[in-house]
């Protein structure tokens, strides 16, 4: 902080010998060390509240930044799954309308290859959509059977 030399120490300290006095001159260095301690404490606590700030202003920056992050995330999400809905609708429009008969031979459902020598189960013939579903019976009429 200062720039002094220690020949420039001696001069200060054999002036305040001269005019303090060999008596006081012990109790005028106490109180000047401890005057000068506090400060230095009082200087570090403003250094460590300053930095304190600047972190706290750093983690804020952060904070909306993962903020705008998650968020542009949530409307992409959002996107995709109004895009991933309209398909779907226009898939479930489709397949009614195969159903109800108004499609032409381009919509007719290709032929399956079947590999093994097992016919496909009545589950998966009916997630094809080759075997009409029967009305499922209710639990009272089953509980009557």
């Amino acid at each position: 902080m200062f720039d002094v030399g220690f020949s420039e120490l001696i001069v200060i300290a054999l002036v305040a010998l001269i005019v303090i006095g060999p008596e006081r001159l012990p109790r005028v260095a106490r109180t000047l060390g401890a005057l000068l301690g506090r400060a230095q404490r009082y200087v570090n606590d403003v250094k460590a509240d300053i930095q304190r700030e600047v972190d706290l202003d750093e983690l804020k920056n952060i904070q909306s930044t993962f903020q705008d992050a998650a968020k542009s995330v949530e409307q992409s999400v959002n996107q995709a799954g109004e895009e991933l809905q309209s398909a779907g609708e226009s898939m479930n429009q489709s397949i009614a309308g195969t159903e109800d008969g108004k499609a032409g031979p381009a919509a007719e459902v290709p032929a399956l290859a079947v590999t093994s020598d097992d016919p496909p189960s009545a589950s998966a013939q009916m997630d094809l959509g080759l075997v009409e579903s029967a009305p499922a019976a209710t639990p009272a009429a089953a509980a009557k059977t």
